[in-house]
């Protein structure tokens, strides 16, 4: 009996000893206990790296990140393409991301891997796209199809409410950039009868060389026409460029979502007369803000303020789709207020 007694006390010293040792770690976090944001990482993808805006988003991105003790940092393929999107979206899933901010070119193409991506436990915020099917919640600056509305208002002034116009979009794939076109056909056909929209909507892959062949073709095709509304950031700039070249910049209205830094000295030459946009950074920390509020339990909704300019009011649109008010409008006279 004494020596049963023995062997039971060492296995209980040994026990115990085991378990002071595993008490001096510390415990792991509850299930539903939000992580600690230094250990947090944030990739937003957009749809193309390089060009001013996405470049503009970046530095708001960054700024985000610093400020929120986030490691916050933005990606981009090489060219504008749904399909260069994919490889980078599944590497960043097998790195454990926390959270992914989506520009995506293609809502459609994106959808399988973002389910992939959700799946795995990474939270997905989309801008740029209130169709995608997977995503936690989808950020627009306004109300895009009001947007392009108001973009068609300035055509119709520079046009004299009369006269044929052409529209651009970067992808026929982009939920935005459509809804930009078709509020401006819409406000068109229902505003401006004597104006016409000639041929279908014109795609330049968000590539202003290509806004600019398409429309010099669309000029020795169209003589009489008197205006163009673009999409992609970059399109005013081609289509502003093959107007100059043209001499028609006092002949010819051009409109459409830009950047000051991107429609240049076009915008004060007259080759283009009007662009609206939103200021990238501002929409690229909005969507990381979404997604550390997601993480972390907080609710985003109806009227959630997320304590940035445009920002403070949000509208819920369906189950998961936000518009803040961040929409400006600029010309000649006002475009050096906004100097990016």
């Amino acid at each position: 009996m004494k020596k049963q007694l023995f062997i039971l006390i060492t296995v209980l010293m040994i026990a115990g000893l085991v378990t002071g040792c595993g008490a001096a770690k510390p415990a792991a976090p509850a299930a539903d206990e939000a992580p600690a944001k230094e250990d947090l990482t944030f990739v937003t993808v957009v749809k193309i790296a390089g060009i001013n805006w996405f470049n503009r988003m970046e530095e708001g991105v960054v700024a985000w990140g610093k400020d929120n003790g986030v490691n916050a940092t933005l990606v981009g393929p090489a060219e504008a393409d749904a399909a260069q999107q994919i490889p980078i979206i599944e590497d960043l899933i097998a790195q454990g991301v926390d959270a992914l901010c989506i520009i995506p070119m293609d809502p459609t193409q994106l959808d399988p891997v973002l389910k992939k991506a959700m799946d795995a436990g990474i939270t997905v915020i989309t801008h740029e796209a209130s169709n995608q099917g997977n995503m936690h919640y989808d950020i627009e600056a306004f109300d895009n199809v009001a947007f392009g509305a108001g973009l068609m208002d300035r055509l119709a002034a520079e046009m004299g409410e009369e006269g044929e116009y052409a529209v651009f979009v970067g992808s026929l794939g982009s939920k935005t950039h459509n809804e930009w076109a078709d509020g401006g056909i819409g406000r068109q056909a229902e505003a401006y009868p004597n104006m016409t929209m000639v041929g279908d909507k014109n795609e330049s892959f968000d590539d202003a060389e290509i806004a600019y062949q398409k429309t010099k073709e669309i000029l020795a095709a169209y003589p009489n026409i008197k205006g163009f509304q673009g999409s992609a950031s970059t399109d005013v700039a081609g289509i502003g460029r093959a107007i100059e070249e043209a001499g028609l910049q006092d002949e010819v209205a051009v409109v459409g979502t830009s950047l000051p830094s991107i429609a240049g000295d076009l915008l004060f030459s007259g080759a283009i007369d009007a662009i609206g946009f939103w200021d990238p950074s501002v929409a690229g920390a909005a969507c990381n803000q979404i997604a550390l509020m997601k993480l972390n339990g907080e609710k985003v909704g109806e009227g959630t303020d997320l304590g940035i300019d445009g920002y403070n009011k949000l509208i819920l649109v369906g189950d998961n789709v936000l518009y803040g008010n961040a929409a400006v409008y600029v010309d000649d006279t006002n475009a050096k207020d906004y100097p990016f």
